[in-house]
C-alpha cells in the first residue's frame, strides 16, 4: 500500500521508508479522528443514565414478596415523556438482576405504575404533578430516580445532577428505608450526597 517494495534497496532507506509510512498512517487516523465530533467520542447524557439506573438495580435490595413469582421480571419504569430513546433498552439488553432478566416499560400514569415496576424514573414531563407522585408512591418498594429540580427534597430517592460537565446522583436514603429498600453502602458511597 505504501510501495514498501521500492525502499527494499538498502536498509537504511528501507527503515526511512517504513518511518514515512508510518508517519502517514498516523496523519490519516489523525484527520479522521479530528472529523468526528467530540460529542461522538463520549457517551450521551442519556447513555450515561441509562447505565446508571442498571447499577442501581444491582446495588438496592428489594423485598421479596415484590415480584409476583421466581420468574418475574425487574421492571425499570419510565413515567411521562421517555428521554432515553432507545438508549436504556439497549443498556439492560441480555442483563439480569440475580436470576431475573429486565424489562424497560413506559406509563403514561401513576396508577399504571404503582406495584408494577421496582424502579421508576419520574420524567421531567411530570414535574407539575410531581409531589402527587411522590405521595402516591410513598411506601411502595419502588426506588425512584429523577432528575426534576429538588426530587430528593419532595422524597424522592434517587437525584441526577449536573455537577459542571458531569453527571452525578445524590441519594435520599431515609425515603429508600421508608419504602423497604436497602441501598448498599458501595452506591451511596458513590453519591455525591446522601441525606438520611
Amino acid at each position: 500500500m505504501w510501495n514498501l517494495v521500492k525502499c527494499a534497496g538498502s536498509s537504511g532507506r528501507f527503515m526511512r521508508c517504513c518511518l514515512t509510512s508510518i508517519l502517514k498512517l498516523a496523519l490519516v487516523i489523525l484527520l479522521m479522528a479530528e472529523s468526528i465530533p467530540a460529542a461522538d467520542l463520549q457517551p450521551s447524557e442519556y447513555k450515561l443514565k441509562a447505565a446508571f439506573i442498571f447499577h442501581f438495580s444491582q446495588f438496592v435490595d428489594w423485598p421479596s414478596n415484590c415480584f409476583a413469582n421466581n420468574k418475574a421480571p425487574f421492571v425499570i419504569g419510565v413515567l411521562g415523556k421517555n428521554p432515553f430513546g432507545a438508549e436504556l433498552e439497549q443498556t439492560i439488553h441480555g442483563k439480569l438482576v440475580g436470576s431475573r432478566p429486565l424489562a424497560v416499560v413506559e406509563f403514561a400514569s401513576l396508577a399504571e405504575a404503582t406495584n408494577n415496576c421496582h424502579i421508576l424514573f419520574i420524567s421531567s414531563s411530570e414535574e407539575p404533578k410531581l409531589p402527587e407522585i411522590v405521595s402516591g408512591l410513598n411506601g411502595l418498594n419502588i426506588l425512584t430516580v429523577s432528575e426534576v429540580d429538588n426530587f430528593g427534597e419532595a422524597g424522592g430517592m434517587i437525584h441526577f445532577v449536573r455537577e459542571g460537565t458531569k453527571i452525578r446522583f445524590r441519594v435520599n436514603e431515609g425515603a429508600a428505608v421508608r419504602s423497604g429498600l436497602k441501598i448498599s453502602a458501595k452506591l451511596l458511597s458513590l453519591a455525591s450526597h446522601t441525606a438520611h
